[in-house]
């Protein structure tokens, strides 16, 4: 004996709606594995959740990029172009940077130089030297500013240390 139909709307409690949503979601899920399996078809399954989670399936002998691929071909649709191409390709390249850049640091601090040759270790000496010599011209000139602070303080208070003698010699 088979099952009723239901109209197809939109459920309106929501703990129906969910648990709705949990039983087709695991029925759609099985059968896109079934139908990979059984047919030997190439299957890529998406679906996010009014939550905005994401659940999916890719059969194994494929991947993703290989499914959106031929869809694209076989459709004729663009879902993405040379600039989107040349944006993940500037961002592989910025993460090699930020990589290099992090092994630099680490260097700088003092980690992990016991893979630098003779060379590498005399630029990053030649580095840290300039950098030190960086450091001790801004402390100068910070040491600087604060002497004639502090002269410009002290010329104020013998200022009025001088008018409050010469005050008290007048009474």
């Amino acid at each position: 004996m088979g099952r009723g139909k239901i109209e197809i709307k939109r459920i309106e409690n929501s703990s129906n709606r969910q648990v709705t949503y949990s039983k087709r979601k695991n029925g759609i899920l099985k059968k896109a594995k079934e139908i990979s399996v059984l047919c030997d078809a190439q299957v890529s399954l998406i679906i996010f959740g009014a939550s905005g989670k994401m659940h999916e399936y890719i059969s194994p002998s494929t991947t993703l990029i290989d499914i959106l691929d031929k869809y694209q071909k076989a459709s004729g649709k663009t879902l993405w172009d040379a600039k989107h191409e040349n944006l993940s390709n500037e961002i592989d390249r910025i993460k090699k940077e930020n990589d290099s850049m992090q092994i630099q640091l680490r260097h700088l601090k003092g980690e992990d130089i016991t893979s630098l040759n003779y060379k590498e270790l005399m630029g990053l000496e030649n580095a840290l030297d300039k950098g030190l010599n960086g450091i001790r011209e801004k402390k100068g000139k910070i040491l600087e500013e604060e002497n004639k602070e502090l002269n410009f303080l002290l010329q104020q208070h013998m200022a009025l240390e001088g008018a409050r003698n010469m005050h008290g010699q007048w009474i």
